[in-house]
């Protein structure tokens, strides 16, 4: 998800879409948010993150078991439904923190 879908009219929009049923619809993109969100990885990651911001090496240790792969590619799916944001400071050595969004 971008900016544009977290606003107001874009979450009344879904909102109007759930009272219509659509996203009950076997075509609806919700699905893959939905498969995205309840993975084994992404339901740790989310609760790890409702803590406080954590850095990708952080997380990797508190979700004790994920692949380096495996948690990038987790997250890198929740930055791109709108779930986490991803903050890299300009320093070296590379600094990247995550966070939960307002919608994560």
């Amino acid at each position: 998800m971008n900016k544009l879908e977290n606003s107001p009219l874009a979450v009344q929009k879904i909102s109007d879409r759930l009272r219509r049923g659509e996203l009950f619809s076997v075509n609806c993109p919700s699905r893959e948010i939905l498969k995205h969100i309840t993975s084994r990885w992404a339901v740790l990651v989310l609760i790890a993150l409702l803590e406080k911001k954590h850095r990708f090496s952080e997380l990797r240790r508190k979700v004790n078991g994920v692949s380096e792969k495996m948690l990038t590619q987790t997250l890198q799916n929740l930055q791109a439904d709108g779930f986490v944001l991803r903050k890299a400071f300009p320093v070296i050595p590379p600094h990247v923190e995550y966070s939960l969004t307002p919608l994560g």
